[in-house]
């Protein structure tokens, strides 16, 4: 553990790019095999599940540390982070533990089957031989809230320097279901066995916002403009007659959507597509929230298939009868992917996501504000020569979102942040006027969006206009006005306003506009009518 911790705040003392990936070289090439791919895990996602509640946490913690209840809680009230609290008050150490990581990650998860006592007696003989930083990587990944800064791309290119492979190769890897408690080092990184490999995905390759107009991209004939769907980003495998579908979040969904299931009877060949998983009914695309009824869902209901039937609008093509075919131009692979889908025999099922004809710049500007009526988010350009890379690169794929929604809201509650903001109120609650009852009705939270010096601004005045106190939250006076925006909108009847809004971040600080000034009941209702669901 010590080796790990000590890799983990090396890498959180530094934002250099090549410091960390020296850093990471360094633990790749040092690092117990199985400690390698417990770390590999953890930094790409693959968290462990948690053992022990944080109220159990907080309780321990502060009989360890000799302290009452309550001065332990205001001090994670100041810290704002409890792993961190907990590794600071925490006496110090009596011994000192060696075992690796991979021993506390076998540690963590023979808790779970623990008694209560059992497991407060286990980990405070783990905090006991830990010192500060150890108990804080700890916490971390009991708590299940372990991160770190590290780009996908950075870890790729660090296990490709020291394995001496391929980048995309090492990607390639990387991806799918592997786990640390069933895989050998040796076999992830040596020779690909074919079953292994009949599951595995590609990494998605992502694209970045385009802030500007197109007109700075140069020739508008040179690139490919398709619509950018509101759904889940997908890549549909079919390999030697077995057929997965994976998610952007590297998350295996095929059995989440039984449906698709039946493409492994129609599809005409070997393949591996990217597109976006749909709900799409009697030709037409639903919102997302019709989609978000089925997420998560372990069983699906016959009605549930029936009121939301999805299927996956391709718009490349990555594999090909076997071979990869990524660094094909992206001409070449459309072409290739039009003649798979047109050789499918299930329409309603795999359908080709439709390009956007264009010749002028103009031209394109014009569909791009038709695409909040198809339930698209905006547009995406890509370069036709265009390879299909890893990761997210600046040049050949953009996404020219369409403006978010906005409405003028009233700050009527704050709550303090976490980690450096945790002395600071950051997250705030927004209403709109109900003119019939002449009283502002929340409709939504948000928490992005300000400068600090801004955040400084709002915390100053929250913490001099506090009205009532509900544990951490206060009511503040209704004077502040704040341009929300957001992607969609829907109806709720959880929420007093009557609707849900997706999305929502903090656009300006309206300080041109007194509270009476701020949206309407009304006119969100207004908006669900025309953009909701």
């Amino acid at each position: 553990m010590r080796q790990f911790a000590h890799l983990f705040a090396q890498l959180d003392q530094t934002n250099k790019t090549n410091e960390k990936l020296f850093i990471l070289k360094e633990y790749l090439a040092a690092a117990p095999p199985k400690d390698i791919l417990w770390a590999l895990a953890l930094f790409t996602g693959k968290r462990p599940r948690r053992p022990v509640n944080s109220t159990l946490l907080r309780h321990w913690a502060a009989e360890a540390a000799n302290l009452p209840l309550w001065l332990f809680e205001e001090s994670y009230h100041v810290v704002g982070d409890l792993s961190e609290t907990i590794a600071l008050l925490l006496p110090p150490p009596q011994h000192q533990h060696d075992q690796p990581l991979a021993y506390w990650m076998d540690f963590l998860r023979n808790l779970h089957p623990l008694e209560e006592a059992d497991k407060k007696a286990a980990i405070l003989e783990a905090w006991d031989g830990m010192d500060k930083v150890e108990r804080f990587v700890f916490n971390k990944l009991m708590s299940g809230s372990f991160r770190i800064g590290i780009s996908q791309n950075l870890m790729v290119r660090a296990v490709a320097e020291v394995q001496e492979m391929d980048p995309a190769v090492a990607a390639h890897r990387l991806m799918g279901n592997w786990d640390p408690l069933t895989t050998d080092y040796d076999a992830l990184f040596g020779e690909e066995d074919a079953g292994d490999r009949l599951s595995r995905p590609y990494p998605f390759y992502l694209a970045h916002a385009l802030e500007t107009g197109p007109h700075s991209l140069g020739d508008p004939h040179e690139w490919q403009a398709e619509w950018k769907w509101d759904g889940i980003r997908s890549q549909l495998i079919y390999r030697q007659g077995e057929l997965y579908i994976w998610s952007r979040g590297e998350e295996l969904v095929t059995d989440k959507y039984p449906e698709l299931l039946s493409l492994q009877e129609h599809l005409p060949y070997d393949c591996v597509i990217d597109g976006e998983l749909l709900p799409v009914k009697e030709g037409t695309v639903m919102p997302f929230a019709a989609l978000q009824t089925r997420i998560g869902r372990k069983i699906v209901s016959r009605k549930q298939l029936s009121e939301t039937p999805v299927r996956i609008y391709a718009y490349d093509l990555l594999e090909l009868k076997g071979e990869d075919i990524r660094q094909w131009p992206l001409e070449q692979r459309r072409q290739a992917l039009e003649q798979l889908v047109q050789q499918t025999t299930a329409p309603t099922l795999l359908e080709l996501s439709a390009v956007v004809d264009f010749n002028a710049w103009e031209e394109l500007q014009e569909a791009r504000n038709s695409s909040r009526s198809l339930m698209a988010e905006g547009l995406m350009l890509k370069k036709k020569d265009s390879a299909y890379g890893v990761g997210r690169k600046r040049g050949d794929w953009w996404k020219w979102k369409i403006d978010p929604l906005t409405i003028d809201g009233v700050l009527v509650y704050a709550q303090k942040g976490s980690g450096r903001r945790a002395d600071l109120y950051t997250d705030y609650t927004f209403a709109v006027w109900d003119e019939e009852e002449k009283q502002l009705v929340p409709f939504a939270k948000a928490y992005s969006g300000l400068s600090d010096a801004e955040i400084r601004r709002v915390d100053n005045f929250v913490k001099r206009n506090t009205r009532e106190r509900f544990g951490p939250v206060r009511t503040v006076s209704p004077e502040l006005v704040f341009e929300i925006a957001f992607e969609g909108i829907q109806k709720s009847s959880r929420h007093k306003s009557g609707v849900a809004i997706r999305f929502p971040r903090i656009l300006r600080w309206r300080l041109d506009k007194k509270a009476q000034d701020a949206n309407t009941l009304r006119d969100l209702q207004d908006m669900l009518n025309i953009y909701g669901s």
